[in-house]
């Protein structure tokens, strides 16, 4: 009776021990397993703020008529070497409207050539396009204002959607002549009543 009680005791410690390991469970060579965390969703969207970030940048970039700003920076001073106006959006020349590669098979999404229809892996992103953008990071500032940070092998690409303040910029796309330098004489408008644009400020500078 005695060893019939020692055995049903072992049997429960074991079941115990093996209920709280999950052998498939990714662990580290110390015996740690893998930890998880609840993570909380936005209420109003139901999304992470993460998928949040995403959908925001998605909206912003496809937004008709949004301005955004963009600095190129030299890495070593810190001098703004171009600014410009963004009409839009900044795209990489690895973006596509169509993919590089399709097959006969019948396998993958479907593109059509004329009256032919191939096939092909590639995936279409949700910005409407195929291929990848020069990498960087996003993210939105305590005032909502859109920022985007290229890594460049020299060069720092800031994109903005409002100005920001900056010393000084060597060439301002925005100005039709630099500063101090007198632009030649216009040539007569045809147009009774037409004028000249008026240069914009460089950012940073005053009117």
């Amino acid at each position: 009776m005695k060893r019939s009680l020692s055995l049903v005791a072992i049997v429960a410690v074991a079941a115990l021990s093996l209920a709280g390991c999950n052998e498939d469970a990714p662990q580290s060579s110390s015996g740690v397993q893998k930890a998880t965390v609840q993570v909380a969703v936005n209420p109003n969207t139901g999304r992470t703020v993460e998928q949040d970030n995403i959908a925001g940048r998605l909206k912003m970039d496809n937004t008709p008529g949004s301005v955004k700003h963009l600095y190129i920076i030299a890495p070593e001073s810190g001098q703004v070497i171009i600014y410009s106006t963004v009409q839009g959006k900044v795209t990489s020349s690895g973006k596509r409207l169509s993919p590089t590669s399709v097959n006969n098979s019948t396998r993958g999404f479907n593109v059509q050539f004329g009256n032919e229809t191939h096939y092909t892996n590639e995936v279409l992103q949700d910005d409407g396009t195929y291929g990848s953008s020069a990498e960087y990071i996003f993210w939105f500032d305590s005032k909502g204002q859109y920022h985007q940070h290229y890594f460049t092998g020299g060069q720092i690409i800031h994109i903005s959607d409002q100005p920001i303040a900056v010393k000084s910029v060597v060439i301002n796309m925005e100005l039709t002549a630099a500063p101090g330098v007198v632009a030649p004489a216009a040539a007569p408008a045809t147009d009774k009543g037409a004028v000249a644009p008026a240069a914009t400020p460089a950012a940073g500078e005053k009117k």
